[in-house]
């Protein structure tokens, strides 16, 4: 018993494997997306003797020092190619079924559909669903290096408060001076360690006069 591919036949199979495959594509991509976190830098990190601090960001702007790289979304991929079957395929098997268009017309119309359908779904992704609000660079949230003023004094070997901006917000964050000493309220810091969650830090003024002081020497 042979079985005949009719037109119709095969818009509908491009339409089954289109749609398919994308659904399974986006719950996919859903749970990924859904799942993603920022990552955050390991506890324990400290700014090597002798080296100068990065500044990632300040309490005084709302800018972080480096932006992500991200590079651009293919056009061309698994996501939109599914998409293009399924709307090609669907397309051209409600003409195929329901009018009488010339043929060659008909899978000019599915191609075009298909296209548009491919383009729709690829903004889609590109404007929604992968913002470069949701691809958070780890850098971005590096503690250590960051700039920053005292917002609650911190007492000798004891904790208090900094706040500094991190990728266009402000944030605060329990300190702790490096060498244990008493800080006031609206110096400028920096964080040169930063585990379980607090910050230590010391004077820039401090940092900034130990490194010339060594750059001279050098």
């Amino acid at each position: 018993m042979t079985w005949n591919m009719t037109w119709a036949d095969f818009y509908l199979t491009c339409f089954a494997v289109g749609f398919l495959l994308s659904a399974i594509s986006f719950i996919a991509g859903g749970l990924r997306w859904h799942l993603h976190l920022p990552h955050f830098p390991h506890a324990g990190g400290q700014v090597g003797a002798g080296h100068a601090p990065v500044a990632h960001g300040s309490a005084g702007n709302g800018t972080a020092a480096h932006a992500g790289h991200d590079a651009p979304m293919s056009p061309f991929n698994f996501v939109t190619l599914t998409a293009f079957l399924a709307w090609f395929g669907g397309t051209g098997f409600l003409i195929t079924r329901f009018s009488s268009i010339w043929f060659a017309l008909g899978l000019l119309i599915a191609l075009a559909a298909g296209l548009f359908g491919a383009t729709v779904v690829f903004l889609f992704l590109t404007r929604v669903l992968i913002s470069r609000e949701e691809n958070m660079d780890s850098a971005d949230y590096e503690m250590v290096g960051v700039l920053g003023r005292i917002s609650m004094p911190i007492r000798e070997n004891g904790t208090g408060e900094i706040i500094y901006s991190q990728v266009g917000t402000r944030r605060t964050c329990g300190a702790r001076s490096e060498n244990g000493a008493a800080i006031e309220k609206g110096a400028e810091i920096v964080v040169t360690r930063y585990d379980r969650g607090i910050a230590y830090v010391r004077l820039w003024e401090e940092l900034s006069n130990n490194n010339e002081e060594q750059a001279s020497k050098n």
